[in-house]
């Protein structure tokens, strides 16, 4: 069968690779669409340290339940579209131990720590599968849950309540699954980005206010909206110093601070700020089934806007031409998908 594979940094390419075969317990899967994430960017520009190359990239995934392996429970059935839990758990680490295995300390990502799902077909333990048990959401759509449960589950890690300013640092997919859970929570949101096209997306999706940080002055804009206090809440989704720097500088005395970018070189942080405000900085890392399932609940209502969340679909062949483009233009891109 057919695969993408990022052979060296600049290079992804087609691939053939043995087609799966299910063990007990196993379903196999047809890749219907799979979504490009940030890490895959990283991975083919050769920054991305977690990613041992050659590797399938690969984790946001919209399938169909193709083949069954004894001992499945009858509820996944042949034919029923599907997404994937991508993350492994020891079930022996701290963070284990502590039920959270999403940020299990020996993780490994489909397309990060190990090849991923950018084939034609998948065999994945039952367990990682995610149906929608009313069957309204379809493949395509399915590739756009993961990164939206990441979104979504930062804002679990903020402890989000109606009382909240909250100030989402970046409004892409991540950012945008954040901001409707946050807005659900009856949160005052603030959305801040430099594209002025991700702002009015995230105000249609209910932001109070809009920052655009390459035009206007970030600290008088949040200190005006916040009656001078600051956020409450900062959800960090963007992985650079600035966007860290304001994240702790805007922060509000005793608020909490949520960081999900990964930075691609050391920040210079004012300390002074998380002993002086008592901030809570916590990371925030993958998502849960029940982030999943959330993310998916949005969407049958019709929060996400999801046609607009995806800014082109190709098929395998042009995988090459869209990395070079997105690498070229990352900050127009909401979501990049292959079509198997």
């Amino acid at each position: 069968m057919k695969a993408l594979q990022i052979s060296q940094p600049g290079e992804i390419r087609l691939i053939d690779v043995a087609t799966p075969e299910i063990k007990p317990g196993e379903v196999l899967i047809k890749i219907n669409y799979v979504g490009f994430c940030g890490s895959d960017l990283n991975t083919y520009r050769g920054k991305n340290p977690m990613a041992q190359l050659p590797v399938i990239p690969g984790h946001e995934i919209g399938a169909t339940i193709e083949k069954i392996g004894a001992g499945v429970p009858p509820v996944i059935r042949e034919q029923m579209p599907c997404t994937v839990m991508p993350y492994s758990s020891c079930g022996k680490c701290t963070a284990c131990r502590n039920r959270r295995p999403n940020a299990c300390q020996y993780n490994q990502t489909f397309g990060v720590q190990r090849n991923g799902a950018m084939t034609e077909y998948l065999s994945v333990p039952w367990e990682k599968v995610i149906i929608d048990p009313e069957n309204k959401i379809s493949p395509k759509y399915f590739a756009l849950v993961e990164p939206l449960s990441i979104g979504v589950h930062a804002i679990a890690r903020a402890e989000v309540t109606n009382l909240d300013f909250v100030l989402i640092a970046g409004c892409g997919m991540i950012g945008i699954g954040a901001l409707a859970r946050a807005v659900a929570a009856g949160a005052k949101v603030i959305a801040m980005d430099v594209d002025d096209q991700k702002l009015a997306l995230a105000k249609g999706l209910g932001a109070a206010y809009t920052v655009n940080a390459m035009t206007e002055n970030v600290h008088d804009r949040l200190q005006k909206i916040t009656n001078q206090n600051g956020p409450d809440v900062v959800i960090e989704a963007v992985g650079i110093p600035s966007t860290y720097q304001i994240a702790v500088n805007e922060a509000a005395f005793t608020g909490r601070v949520v960081c999900l970018g990964f930075a691609k070189t050391e920040i210079a942080l004012e300390t002074k700020h998380f002993v002086q405000k008592e901030l809570d900085i916590r990371g925030s890392r993958n998502a849960s089934p029940d982030d999943f399932r959330l993310a998916m609940e949005y969407m049958k209502k019709g929060i996400y806007p999801l046609d607009e969340l995806i800014s082109g679909i190709y098929k395998p062949e042009e995988a090459q031409s869209v990395m070079e483009n997105w690498s070229a233009n990352p900050g127009k891109v909401f979501k990049l998908i292959i079509e198997f």
